[in-house]
């Protein structure tokens, strides 16, 4: 296998478990920011979540070029 097959596994497994451990995290501030209203923490916890969207699906971008990219190598 060569590095770019690494990268890709390497790059998917990571960003998953990074993904499935900060989830509960995510989950009880929405849950804290419905609760709470519009004080200045909420608003904090509102712009971390909103980030957290952003990097997820960044990430899942990524993910979907590598796979592409090494498909397209391997098999094109």
């Amino acid at each position: 296998m060569e590095l770019l097959t690494w990268i890709t596994i390497g790059f998917i497994m990571t960003g998953c478990s990074l993904l499935i451990c900060m989830k509960k995290g995510m989950e009880s501030k929405l849950a804290s920011i419905t609760i709470a209203g519009e004080d200045e923490k909420s608003q904090r916890e509102a712009q971390l979540l909103i980030w957290w969207i952003v990097s997820t699906t960044v990430w899942g971008v990524v993910s979907i070029m590598l796979i592409v990219l090494w498909f397209n190598l391997y098999f094109g």
